[in-house]
Parts: C-alpha cells; structure tokens; sequence
C-alpha cells in the first residue's frame, strides 16, 4: 500500500478550455495561469475533454461514477447521486485509501459524502455554496445580474472559499501524513471561476482600468461572434431569452469577460500557492495531480454567455494529468488529440493507482495514453443535455467522433461541424451535406439512435424524480454561500454567517481612532 501513489484531483467551476496561458493566441485567450500551465509542461494534456453534461451537478455526478448522465441520475442541478452507483472514492476507499472531498461540489440531497471518508468543509447543504456578492444584493437581480454586478470582490481575500479549500486540504494532508502510512485521495474542488464575477483588485487590474471604465490592452472580444447557421437555432434564441442577455449591451459583456479572466488567474494564483506548499514539505513525491473542470464558459461567444448549450466553449474542459513519473522526467510530457470524456477520468485514475475499475463504467481507462502519449483507441463520446431548459424538444445529445461534431436534438434541426475546418461552429453541415459529408452524418445519427430514445430518457427522468423525494436535505443556513464546517465533535456549523450577518463592533473608524488613516 505504500508504494501507491496519492491523488490530488484539483476541480473548478467553469473553466473555459481557451483559459490556459499554455494555449497559443489563435485558441487561448490572454489570462495567466502559470500553475496549470506547469502541470501540462510535465504531465500529459488531453486537450479535446468534454463533460457529460454541461451543467454543474449533472457534471459532476457523472464524472464521480463514470457514467451518463441516464444512469446515474444527472438530470438536472441538485439532483442526487443514487447510492446503487459505486463512485470514485468508493473504489478508491476501498482498496485502502483515505479519502477525503474539500470544498463545493453542488450535490443535491441528503447524500453529501458519497464514499469519502471526510468532508471538513464546503457545501454540505447541497446549495452550491457560491460566495455572492455584493453584499446588499445577495439573491437580487435576475440572470443578467451575473454580469452587470461583476466587480472587485468585497470580502476578505483570507476568507474567500477557495483559500478556505486549499487550506483545509493541506490540514487534511499533513495530518493523514502524520497518522497514516497509507496512501490518501483528495479532491480540492474550487468555485472560481464561476460567477459572482469578482475577484481582488489586482486580477482586476490586468484587464480593466477601474477609474477610466476601460479594458487594458489584453482584453479580448470573444473569438466566436453571434451569427453563422445556428445563430437563429431555437435553443440559441431560448438562451439568450433565458439568460436575459438582451439586456446586456457588448460593453458591459466585455467588462464581464475582464472579470471572468480575473478570476481565472485568482484561481490559478491559489492553486499554485497550493501545490508550492505541498512540493515543499515533500507531499508530492508520490502524488499524481489532476486537474479539470466540471464545464466550460461562453463568455460571449456565439453571443452567449455561462453554459447548458452544445457549443465548445460550453461542453469542453481542461483536462490535465501528471504523474510523479512526470515530475521525474520519466515520462514525456504529451498533448492527446484524441476527444475523450469526463467520464473516462473514473478508470483512469484507476489504471494510474492499481485500483480495480468497477465494471459498471461508461468511461475508458486512458491511463496508458497518460503515461506514453500514445493516442487512445476511444469510442465516440457524448455529451448530453436531456432537460427541457430551453424549451420541450431542446432536448439534445452531442456526439463527438474524430473531426465531426453531431447535435441530435428530441425536435429541433439537426446539426454537424467538421471542428477541423470550423472550429467557430458556424457551418451546419447537415443542411446540405456533400457525399463525403452524408457519410459521417448516417454514421452519427446512427450512433444516437442506437444509444438514446428521447421519449425514453423523458420517462426516465420522470421516474427518478422520487430520488429527490427519498433523500430530501432539511437543512439550511443563515448565510448567503451556504458553506459549513463539519467539526471534529460531529457537528456541521456555519462558515461564512460572519461575512453576511456580520457582528458590526465600530460604524465610524475615523470618529472612533485618533489615528484613522485620510483616505
């Protein structure tokens, strides 16, 4: 047992796959993240990942069972994963890990743990435990609220979820390490950067002159711009109606996009302190680390913003591995072409440990291609959407397969790209496809066919609703974030009711100290 290696499983909130400074300026776009960046120079980087979902939670319970989002219950946000679908640290714990989950991870009901062993912090109420700001709007405003009130954040940088995170992890760490000669698994799952759009004000800066009302000279508009054969798709046009982005003029989508680059390198920032923390006191010798994200973000492309689309910026993720073998130099660092799936990071993480993969899986151990660069022999992957959100017949499911991107949706026109020749996604090709191009679409429609029956998946959905009804949570909180501590006495209290509903000692400083500072 020994000899296994750990895991860290580094997991954020809605990272677009083009922010990684690593990327080149045709795909990336110009936010700093020499952390991640580092993990892909000594690791191996799979750059056409894709969730299961492109929402939080479904995203989420899908990549902790390695299945779709039918079999596991991930229909919608707080849904709950049932307790018949073995998840990764329950296979993990049980070929004598200690497992341990840190931070938000927006699962729904009663059933907050599912397999680790310890959760000394996050959303333990199952509400996505979001730090929302400002203070004096916290539940105001409508959808579009999400960019309008992006800004400087307001709460103490010592306070904000993501160092509370990487904190208790590292607790954790060292006290398993000081207890245990076992080998640990711990996934530090991140909130930004997920909106609220705020971050400290010197992330800020990089973008956006504050005084002037101003981008800096690295702010980009959104590579993809509204138009091309989808821009009057009825699930487009739900979209934007849904997110109310017609209230949203281009300036203040651009200011937002200045807020949303910020907080991807305030994310960045703490992961690397974290990890320099760890490689210092020696507790990444015998660790691989793994990072990704549970879903993208449109920032603007397409004219959309945030996610639950089919669109690239929505449904693809980092995904980066690195192995100690990496580290070591004994392994080469790779880029894997190949499209693959959230749901494939179950057994690989398996293969990686020497931990039997249960064969209950949709996912596929790609530990090799981890370890040689080798591209994997991978099936299609999907990437569904089975809730009506948008609309009843809005329904779809993506298949990705090789250069090809098919959208086949419960009653709405059917969609294709070739990602090698569009990548914007601008040109539908199943409107009038040539010969070449007729082939690949009867393959693709072949696949959903074969896999999916909408008016099935409807049914089903219906059905697991009861789910929900077995495992109701009847717990809350005073505060907005709706993060706890779980004490080491068994109780789970409040962590953030002191930054909204604040014990306020002194209304006036400068009246109250002869030395308060001038402003």
């Amino acid at each position: 047992m020994a000899d296994r290696p750990n895991v860290l499983f580094l997991l954020s909130d809605e990272h677009s796959f083009r922010c990684l400074s690593f990327l080149d300026d045709q795909r990336g776009e110009p936010v700093n993240t020499p952390a991640l960046d580092n993990i892909a120079a000594r690791g191996t980087t799979f750059d056409r990942a894709y969730c299961q979902m492109p929402l939080c939670t479904p995203s989420r319970i899908c990549m902790l069972t390695g299945r779709e989002v039918r079999r596991c219950n991930g229909w919608g946000n707080g849904n709950v994963l049932p307790s018949n679908c073995p998840t990764i640290p329950d296979a993990f714990g049980g070929a004598g890990y200690d497992t341990c989950l840190v931070g938000k991870m927006h699962l729904g009901g009663d059933r907050q743990f599912v397999g680790f062993d310890d959760r000394p912090y996050g959303d333990l109420t199952g509400g996505a435990g979001h730090q929302w700001e400002p203070l004096d709007r916290v539940g105001e405003g409508g959808k579009a609220a999400r960019i309008l009130d992006a800004g400087v954040s307001e709460l103490p940088e010592s306070r904000l979820q993501e160092y509370t995170t990487t904190r208790e992890s590292l607790s954790w760490i060292r006290e398993r390490e000081a207890s245990s000669d076992g080998p640990w698994f711990l996934c530090a799952s991140l909130s930004r950067p997920h909106f609220p759009l705020t971050a400290p004000r010197r992330y800020v800066d990089r973008y956006w002159d504050l005084e002037q009302g101003e981008p800096t000279g690295p702010l980009t508009e959104p590579k993809v711009k509204h138009g091309g054969d989808t821009a009057d798709h009825p699930l487009t046009e739900a979209a934007i109606e849904g997110f109310e982005l017609e209230d949203v003029d281009e300036r203040s989508q651009l200011r937002a996009r200045a807020f949303y680059f910020a907080c991807v390198d305030f994310l960045d920032d703490v992961v690397g302190e974290f990890l320099a923390t760890l490689e210092r006191d020696g507790l990444l010798e015998n660790t691989i680390i793994v990072y990704t994200s549970d879903h993208g973000e449109l920032a603007g492309e397409h004219g959309l913003w945030w996610k639950h689309t089919w669109h690239e910026a929505a449904t693809r993720v980092p995904f980066l591995v690195q192995t100690p073998a990496h580290r070591a130099d004994d392994y080469e660092p790779a880029t894997i072409e190949t499209p693959v799936s959230l749901a494939d990071l179950f057994p690989t993480l398996c293969g990686l440990a020497s931990v039997d993969i249960p064969d209950c899986l949709d996912g596929m151990d790609l530990s090799t291609a981890v370890e040689t660069g080798a591209e994997p022999d991978r099936d299609p992957i999907v990437c569904d959407n089975l809730v009506p959100r948008w609309g009843i017949g809005t329904e779809f499911r993506v298949v990705r397969d090789g250069r090809y991107k098919y959208v086949r949706f419960r009653d709405a026109p059917e969609l294709l790209f070739d990602l090698d020749a569009d990548p914007d996604e601008h040109v539908n090709l199943a409107a009038d496809p040539d010969d070449e191009v007729r082939e690949a679409l009867n393959r693709l429609r072949r696949e959903v066919t074969d896999t999916l029956d909408f008016e099935t998946a409807a049914a089903e959905r219906e059905r697991d609703k009861r789910i929900q009804e077995e495992h109701r949570l009847d717990v809350g909180t005073s505060s907005a974030s709706e993060n706890c501590y779980l004490t080491d006495d068994g109780t789970i209290v409040d962590a953030d009711c002191s930054l909204y509903d604040s014990t306020v000692v002194v209304e006036d400083p400068a009246s109250t100290f002869d030395d308060f500072p001038d402003e």
